[in-house]
C-alpha cells in the first residue's frame, strides 16, 4: 500500500509538471501568433517622468555624502505617500481635480522613400482617437527631403492634426530641408536649433545614361511605350531634346505644387525669395520666416514639463529578420562613408 501511495504522489507530480509545462507553451504560442498578426506595436512613454528622475538623480549626487541617507529617506517617504493617497483615490473613484493636459512627442527621421510615414500614421491615429482640447503635439522632426509622393504623403498626415484644431509645433534639431521642410510647414509654429539646416525648396532629378557606353558595346535597347510622354528620359535608350524638355516641364510643375503649398500653410513668407532650392541655417531662417523660434526640441519639452503630461508616442513596426540585417549594413556603410568624408578637407553640410 506504501508503494502505491508514493506511486501515486509520484504521478500526480508529473501530471502536474506536464500541464503546468503544456500550458505555458499554449500561451507561448498564442502569443507568438497573436504578435504575427499585428503589424507593429504602438508604445507610450512618459518622458516627463525621465526628466524628473534625472532631476532626483542630479541633487542627490550634489548633496555632501551624509545628507545623501537622509535625502533618500525622505524622498521615500513622500513617494510611498504619494501613492497609497492615488491607491485610495482609485478605490473610491475619486479623481483628481486639475488633470493636466497632454504633449504628445512624435519623432520622424525620414529617408529618401519616407518610408516612416506608415509608422507616423498610426501614431497620429493614435493621438485623434484620445485628444481633448488643450493638448498639444510636438514633432522633432529631422528630414533631409526625398521622394514628392513619400513626403507628400507625410505632410497630410500631419494635415489632419491641423485639420482637428490640434495646436501642432515642429521642432527642428538637425536637418528639415525639401520634403523635411515640406512637413514642418504644416506645423502652427517650427522651432529651429541655430543650425539646423532649413528650406531648400526645390525640386531636383538626376538620370544616368548608359546609351553611348552600349553602343560602344554593340548592345541594342528597345524601349516600347504607348503615350507621347510615357517615358521622357531613359536610362539605356537614347535621350531626345523634346524628351528633356517635357522632363525639366514636369520638374518645373512639381515646384509650383511645392510652393503653392509652402505658402499655403505659411502666408507670410516671401515664396520667391525662399523658393530658390537654398538651404539656410537656423538664424537666416528665422530672419526670411522660414521658422518661428531658435531653440532646441529639448528645450521646448523641459519648459512645457509643469503645464502637461509629456507623453512619447511611437508605433514600432516589426521587421523581419533580413530587414535587419540589411539596415544595419546600410548604416554600417553610412558611417564609413562620413568617415572618410570628415577625413578630408571639405565641409560636411
Amino acid at each position: 500500500m506504501e508503494l502505491l501511495f508514493w506511486y501515486g504522489l509520484f504521478l500526480a507530480k508529473t501530471i502536474t509538471i506536464v500541464a503546468a509545462i503544456a500550458a505555458i507553451a499554449i500561451i507561448l504560442v498564442n502569443v507568438a501568433q497573436r504578435k504575427r498578426g499585428q503589424a507593429g506595436q504602438l508604445k507610450v512613454v512618459r518622458i516627463g517622468d525621465d526628466y524628473r528622475h534625472v532631476k532626483e538623480e542630479m541633487t542627490l549626487a550634489k548633496l555632501p555624502p551624509l545628507e545623501q541617507k537622509t535625502w533618500l529617506k525622505e524622498h521615500k517617504k513622500r513617494e510611498k505617500e504619494k501613492n497609497k493617497l492615488a491607491k485610495r483615490n482609485a478605490k473610491q473613484g475619486i479623481k483628481r481635480d486639475s488633470t493636466k493636459p497632454s504633449l504628445y512627442v512624435l519623432d520622424f527621421k525620414g529617408s529618401i522613400d519616407a518610408g516612416e510615414v506608415a509608422s507616423l500614421r498610426e501614431e497620429i491615429s493614435a493621438i485623434l482617437a484620445v485628444a481633448v482640447p488643450g493638448d498639444e503635439v510636438l514633432l522633432r522632426l529631422e528630414s533631409p527631403g526625398g521622394v514628392v509622393h513619400g513626403y507628400g504623403l507625410a505632410a497630410s498626415q500631419l494635415q489632419r492634426l491641423r485639420d482637428s484644431g490640434i495646436t501642432f509645433t515642429a521642432a527642428v534639431d538637425k536637418v528639415a530641408a525639401s520634403g523635411g521642410y515640406m512637413m514642418a510647414c504644416v506645423a502652427d509654429r517650427i522651432v529651429a536649433a541655430p543650425f539646423a539646416i532649413v528650406g531648400s525648396i526645390g525640386v531636383v532629378a538626376q538620370v544616368p545614361n548608359f546609351n553611348r557606353l552600349l553602343k560602344r558595346n554593340n548592345i541594342d535597347v528597345e524601349l516600347h511605350t504607348a503615350g507621347q510622354y510615357k517615358r521622357t528620359l531613359t536610362l539605356f535608350g537614347e535621350n531626345t531634346e523634346e524628351g528633356r524638355e517635357k522632363f525639366r516641364e514636369d520638374l518645373n510643375e512639381t515646384h509650383l505644387l511645392f510652393k503653392d503649398f509652402v505658402h499655403e500653410m505659411r502666408p507670410s513668407l516671401d515664396i520667391e525669395q525662399v523658393a530658390t532650392g537654398e538651404h539656410w541655417f537656423g538664424r537666416q531662417a528665422l530672419e526670411l520666416g522660414l521658422v518661428d523660434e531658435i531653440g532646441t526640441s529639448d528645450t521646448l519639452i523641459i519648459s512645457q514639463l509643469e503645464r502637461f503630461d509629456v507623453l512619447s508616442v511611437r508605433y514600432a513596426r516589426r521587421k523581419k529578420m533580413f530587414d535587419r540585417f540589411t539596415q544595419s549594413a546600410a548604416a554600417s556603410a553610412e558611417r564609413s562613408l562620413l568617415k572618410l568624408w570628415q577625413r578630408g578637407d571639405k565641409p560636411l553640410l
